[in-house]
């Protein structure tokens, strides 16, 4: 192993005990925080965090901010701004990869071509051909399409390669990265596309009671699983409807073809389960205590636009918090 490769390794090491120190996920956004701490430790950077952490506190994401981390979710969107320049690079070189090819096959045959076109002006000058020139022509024909089929097969394996990260991509581009439920573009097309067909909708907001307090009292990380876990319930008890991360500890849920009464008990059901559902701290087994959320539910009229619906139903969550939380109001 190199210098190199040990020198990698540890600053490796290093950042993953910095993130397990401060209780942070390994996201790219915090991975990147750890790295510009841990491959300088002598720098103003890291003075600044072991003197926030001195006496065994670890840091928030408050504090990060404040050391100049962003934390908000546009590392995510610039992350996969980044992939999808990646791939759209690597689909220029496959086209151009591809055009060489055909240039390269096309100079093959036309030269292949000349070489016939001699070869039979001498056969016709002499009234005979040699067998070594036939071989010898035989056997350049066969060499240049078993090199021709050699790279189109390679170009070809690129390509589904290509295609399978570009699907990928694509389907990322449509997901919360956290929880893994459809984001809000895809609500919003989908509620388009549903509310053309005349289809009848309902639209609930829902949001987290209290969710600050987790995450000021419990970490982060810990914000993140209550947050997976209550997106894991709403999909579960709403199956069949849409179901999306809004932003923060907001969720929607598109519910097609119910009457309100039925897209309600739906909705109950889910909020029901993660009120009687009692979250322990998976370190320590420690109880964090009830979660519950509150939630809007309105019907939407013919025609009606979905930003229209989404205030409605937002103005009846905030009913729902102000009526003491835990509850569903509809319109």
């Amino acid at each position: 192993m190199t210098d190199r490769d040990e020198l990698g390794q540890s600053l490796f090491a290093s950042i993953g005990d910095f993130l397990a120190r401060n209780h942070l996920t390994p996201e790219p956004i915090n991975y990147e925080f750890g790295y510009r701490v841990c491959s300088s430790p002598d720098g103003a950077l890291a003075k600044a965090v072991a003197a926030i952490t001195e006496g065994g506190f670890r840091l928030t994401r408050k504090d990060i901010v404040s050391l100049g981390g962003d934390v908000s979710n546009e590392p995510v969107a610039e992350t996969a701004s980044a992939v999808a320049q990646g791939l759209v690079a690597q689909t220029q070189m496959q086209v151009e990869g591809f055009a060489d090819l055909v240039a390269a096959m096309r100079a093959d045959t036309r030269d292949f071509g000349r070489n016939l076109v001699a070869s039979a002006d001498a056969i016709k000058s002499t009234g005979q051909v040699a067998p070594d020139d036939v071989l010898r022509l035989t056997h350049a024909m066969i060499d240049r399409v078993q090199s021709a089929e050699s790279q189109l097969e390679a170009a070809t394996r690129e390509a589904d390669e290509l295609r399978q990260k570009l699907e990928e991509a694509r389907d990322n581009a449509r997901r919360d990265p956290l929880t893994g439920l459809p984001n809000r573009r895809v609500f919003e097309e989908s509620f388009a596309e549903q509310a053309a067909k005349g289809t009848p909708l309902c639209l609930a907001v829902c949001d987290i009671d209290h969710f600050k307090r987790v995450n000021d009292t419990f970490g982060h990380a810990v914000g993140d699983r209550v947050l997976k876990a209550i997106g894991a319930t709403l999909e579960e008890q709403c199956a069949g409807h849409l179901v999306a991360r809004f932003g923060g500890e907001e969720f929607v849920v598109l519910f097609t073809g119910l009457e309100l009464a039925e897209a309600r008990l739906k909705l109950d059901a889910a909020r029901t389960l993660v009120a009687n559902k009692r979250y322990r701290l998976r370190e320590t087994d420690a109880p964090l205590g009830a979660v519950t959320f509150s939630a809007g539910l309105t019907a939407t009229l013919p025609g009606e636009a979905v930003g229209d619906v989404f205030v409605r139903a937002d103005r009846l969550l905030y009913a729902a918090k102000g009526d003491g939380r835990k509850c569903i109001k509809l319109a």
